[in-house]
């Protein structure tokens, strides 16, 4: 590993490609006792880590940092990284590859990028529920406004940020691979995303709200299952209308009969965050409430449905309401003069409801829609929301790739679990990250657990600076464990080395 970086070093101080650029790689191995590694070994982690119980990897890339606070109208940023593994997804892999370009406030990425969940802690969060941090990146095309706009006229009590964004899964093969070709998965899936936050009190005074709603949707792939005959292949659009449906809403699938859906796999949250600052402290509050469709988005499922000339119509204003029982809630701290513990997160989060057990369509013989059984990240035409059999969303809905039936579906949406995070830095050259969680799951409504399953995670982890003895070079040990009948019992450690150079 060592002699892999002197090189690197070497030609980071000739400042070969100049100002604003950092050179880094990092090398990293984990080995454990169970089926799987620990769990937060590897989760919230961009895919970049493997599932398997023993697994390595090294990392290579560079970037060039996007400035947002200059006074120039127009900067550029950009960043690759390549990764070569051993038992992972694949041997080599392109993690990032993107360019940004930026005029004033406003930003445009091209490429395969990483990006940060919004209004959570990303170091010891959970995750979001929507648009989370679990998986590998995708290529997109992405317009966005990374920081909040203060909005013309309100004096700064009202700003805006958000994104807009169009890309195309990478995984075909591992779903092939994965599902051994003898149960449903999907080629050539499109993804959309979008996102828009409204902060509400100026930025700079100790109290204000932040208030969004983060969307996606899943359309335009080719959808395989297994019949008795051979496949039965269903092939969505992927014309203008089919992007903007995605965008915008409405249209059907292509299997939809008389009663037709939205196109594609449409999901999304609510997300609120209040934020009060102190001298001493920052704290906040948030909550993550996830939707499947509008039965859960506005917990308002319209009932006035009827049949007329072979085609089910809205006919009547019957509506039903449902409560708000499925939502993840949270609070942090980050406290500025305490070195041991710097920041602390505790989650709650439950998803059990789904807006009830039942989903039926009206019909001749049942007058009555009930539009329950929302199965949360699961799709019947599209793969579910995963990436490489990881969640794009909350780790917590325990990702496909664990699936022992090798079938890319969630087999563990309806659960409770609370999660508590804790960092610090006790001494100027170390770091160290605890988290915990507990869950309880019923599996889902379609195929519930006999029992519920239960599981617990727990990781330790450090980071100790040696640059005083390799420029930029910082050590790192983890440890964690899983004890529980949802995942099993493991046990292991990850030992890692970390070069930056700026």
């Amino acid at each position: 590993m060592l002699f892999g970086l002197i090189p690197l070093t070497t030609f980071a101080q000739n400042n070969v490609l100049g100002k604003g650029f950092s050179y880094h790689a990092s090398s990293e191995a984990i080995m454990s006792d169970g089926e799987h590694a620990p769990f937060w070994l590897t989760s919230n982690r961009h895919g970049l880590a493997s599932v398997e119980k023993s697994s390595a990897f090294f990392a290579t890339g560079i970037t060039k940092e996007l400035l947002m606070d200059n006074n120039k109208p127009w900067e550029w940023g950009g960043g690759a990284d390549f990764v070569v593994a051993s038992d992972h997804t694949s041997t080599f892999f392109i993690q990032q590859l993107y360019a940004d370009v930026r005029y004033k406030s406003a930003v445009m990425t091209l490429g395969q990028k990483e990006h940060k969940m919004e209004m959570k802690n990303n170091e010891l969060s959970s995750g979001s529920q929507t648009l989370g941090i679990n998986s590998r990146p995708y290529p997109e095309i992405r317009l966005s406004l990374p920081k909040y706009w203060n909005v013309p006229g309100t004096n700064g009590f009202l700003g805006l940020k958000g994104h807009i964004a169009f890309g195309m899964y990478t995984d075909n093969h591992f779903q092939r691979d994965f599902t051994r070709r003898m149960s449903k998965y999907d080629q050539d899936v499109m993804m959309h995303t979008k996102a828009g936050y409204l902060r509400f009190g100026k930025e700079d005074k100790p109290f204000n709200v932040e208030a969004g709603l983060e969307m996606a949707s899943q359309f335009g792939s080719s959808h395989y299952e297994k019949t008795a005959d051979g496949w039965n292949i269903v092939k969505s659009g992927r014309g203008l209308s089919a992007f903007w449906h995605a965008f915008i809403g409405g249209g059907a699938d292509a299997s939809d009969g008389a009663i037709q859906n939205n196109e594609g796999n449409m999901l999304g949250s609510w997300v609120l965050r209040l934020n009060y600052k102190t001298e001493k402290a920052d704290y906040g509050l948030y909550a993550d409430h996830f939707f499947e469709d509008h039965s859960a988005m506005f917990l308002l499922d319209y009932n006035g449905y009827a049949y007329e000339n072979g085609t089910m119509k809205k006919k009547d204003r019957k509506f039903l309401m449902n409560p708000l029982k499925d939502i993840m809630l949270g609070a942090d701290i980050h406290l500025k003069q305490c070195r041991w513990i710097e920041n602390c997160v505790v989650e709650y989060i439950y998803t059990k409801y789904q807006s009830g057990p039942v989903y039926t369509d009206r019909t001749p013989e049942l007058p009555s829609h009930i539009g329950g059984n929302d199965n949360y990240y699961n799709n019947y035409l599209e793969p579910g929301w995963q990436h490489w059999g990881q969640t794009l969303g909350n780790p917590l809905y325990i990702s496909p790739i664990y699936n022992k039936s090798h079938h890319l579906n969630f087999e563990s949406n309806r659960f409770v679990a609370w999660h508590i995070g804790i960092s610090g830095t006790p001494l100027p050259k170390l770091r160290y990250r605890l988290r915990a969680s507990w869950q309880e799951s019923l599996g889902t409504y379609d195929e519930p657990y006999f029992n519920p399953k239960h599981n617990v995670s727990l990781s330790a982890e450090t980071k100790y600076d040696i640059s005083h003895w390799f420029n930029g070079l910082s050590v790192g040990a983890a440890f964690g464990i899983d004890r529980g009948t949802l995942l099993g019992n493991s046990t292991g450690a990850r030992l890692s080395l970390h070069y930056m150079l700026k």
